[in-house]
C-alpha cells in the first residue's frame, strides 16, 4: 500500500502550463501592438488588426467592437499642398474674370464706335452691331455692297468697307471671321452654282478690301459662306429677301465672354 501512494505522489500535474504559455502569448502581442502604434503605420496597423481580429474571433474583443476604425492623422505636409493648389486655382479663375470683364468692356467700347460711325454716315438701315456669345457681330445688309446675285463689290462698298477696316485695328489685335450670306432664290449661272458659291465669294471679295489696310494681320482673318440657310428673317418678301443677301463680320473675343446679362 504505501508503495502505491509513494508512485502517486511522484506525479507533477503540468496542466497549469497551458494558460501560462497564452498569457504570455497574448502578452508579447500586447508589446508588439504597443511598439508599433509608437509609430503609426497604417499599413502596419492593418494587418495587426487582421491577425488580431483571427485570433480573437471566438470572442468579442476591442478591436471587434469598435466598428469605426482609428484614422490615421492628416498629413501636414500633404494638406499644405491641397491648400496651395486650391488657392493657386481660385487666383486662375479671378484673374480669367478679370480678363473676361476686359475683354468684354473692349468690345463693348469697339461696338459704341461702330455704331456712332453708324449713325454719323445715317446707315442704320443697312449696318447693324450686336455682342453675341461669339463676340461682337457686324450686320451689312446687301444693298450697300452687291446687286442681286452678284459677288461684285459695288463703288459705295468700297468706301464702307475701307471705314470698316480701320474700326477692326484694335489693340490687342482680334481675329476676325467674314461671313457670306444669301437669299433662298435659287441661283444657277455660269459663275455660281449655287447660293453657297455666292455667299462664299461675296464673303472673299469684302474680306480682300478689308485687308487693302496694312495695320490688319492677314492671318487673322477667315472667311465662309451660309447660302440661304441663314437667314435673319423669314423669306416671304422681297424685302425680307434684300435683309438676308448680307455680308457679316464677326470680332472674336481674346477671352471667353458672357453677354447673358447684356
Amino acid at each position: 500500500m504505501s508503495r502505491r501512494k509513494k508512485k502517486k505522489q511522484s506525479h507533477i500535474d503540468e496542466s497549469w502550463l497551458l494558460p501560462y504559455s497564452d498569457l504570455l502569448t497574448l502578452l508579447v502581442a500586447l508589446f508588439i501592438v504597443l511598439f508599433a502604434m509608437s509609430d503609426i503605420n497604417v499599413q502596419k496597423y492593418e494587418q495587426l488588426a487582421v491577425i488580431f481580429r483571427s485570433e480573437f474571433s471566438g470572442g468579442e474583443g476591442i478591436l471587434d467592437q469598435n466598428e469605426n476604425p482609428v484614422q490615421p492623422p492628416v498629413d501636414q505636409e500633404e494638406s499644405e499642398q491641397e491648400e496651395a493648389a486650391e488657392e493657386d486655382e481660385d487666383e486662375q479663375k479671378d484673374k480669367s474674370t478679370e480678363a473676361a470683364e476686359g475683354e468684354l468692356l473692349r468690345l463693348e467700347n469697339l461696338q459704341s464706335m461702330i455704331q456712332n460711325y453708324i449713325y454719323e454716315n445715317d446707315l442704320s438701315d443697312k449696318f447693324g452691331t450686336e455682342l453675341t456669345d461669339e463676340g461682337l457681330l457686324i450686320t451689312i445688309v446687301n444693298d450697300v455692297f452687291f446687286d442681286s446675285g452678284s459677288a461684285e463689290v459695288k463703288s459705295d462698298g468700297r468706301e464702307v468697307a475701307e471705314d470698316v477696316s480701320s474700326l477692326l485695328h484694335t489693340e490687342p489685335p482680334h481675329q476676325i471671321v467674314i461671313s457670306g450670306h444669301a437669299d433662298d432664290v435659287p441661283i444657277g449661272t455660269s459663275e455660281f452654282a449655287s447660293n453657297w458659291e455666292l455667299s462664299v465669294k461675296r464673303a472673299l471679295n469684302f474680306m480682300s478690301l478689308v485687308l487693302e489696310n496694312d495695320e490688319l494681320d492677314p492671318t487673322l482673318f477667315s472667311a465662309k459662306g451660309y447660302g440661304e440657310y441663314k437667314p435673319l428673317v423669314p423669306n416671304t418678301s422681297d424685302e425680307n429677301r434684300a435683309k438676308n443677301r448680307r455680308v457679316e463680320v464677326l470680332i472674336l473675343p481674346n477671352y471667353e465672354i458672357d453677354t447673358s446679362e447684356q
